[in-house]
């Protein structure tokens, strides 16, 4: 399995509410950085626990419409094409960091202006 493989694996399980699944990718002491690179999650517990309120963190409607994987030496660039109710089109991407097969670190880089307009 490829590391891309890993993180397409994780997307479908967000699809799906699959998130014990998702959180098994992942080393203990992960962090997690999300939109605007200020909001920080330390560890794969506070990472789990967030996820339960995942609708919170993201814009009403949101969908994503198209999804690749690039991957690199020990990491995965997803590019994510999304919309929500007030955005009709737009790009993300978020960058995955790995030890071995695990992910040690999730970052998001998003137009953080858009972003919060979508709320």
């Amino acid at each position: 399995m490829t590391l891309a493989d890993i993180v397409q694996r994780g997307w479908e399980a967000v699809g799906t509410g699959a998130f014990d699944t998702l959180v098994k990718d992942y080393v203990e002491g992960m962090t997690f950085i999300m939109p605007g690179q200020v909001d920080i999650l330390e560890g794969r517990q506070a990472f789990r626990s967030a996820l339960d309120t995942l609708g919170s963190f993201l814009p009403p409607g949101f969908e994503i419409t198209e999804l690749r994987q690039l991957e690199g030496e020990s990491e995965v660039v997803s590019i994510v094409e999304w919309k929500s109710d007030k955005i009709t089109a737009s790009q993300l991407s978020v960058l995955f960091k790995f030890e071995g097969e695990k992910i040690y670190e999730e970052r998001w880089f998003i137009d953080t202006e858009q972003w919060k307009s979508a709320f």
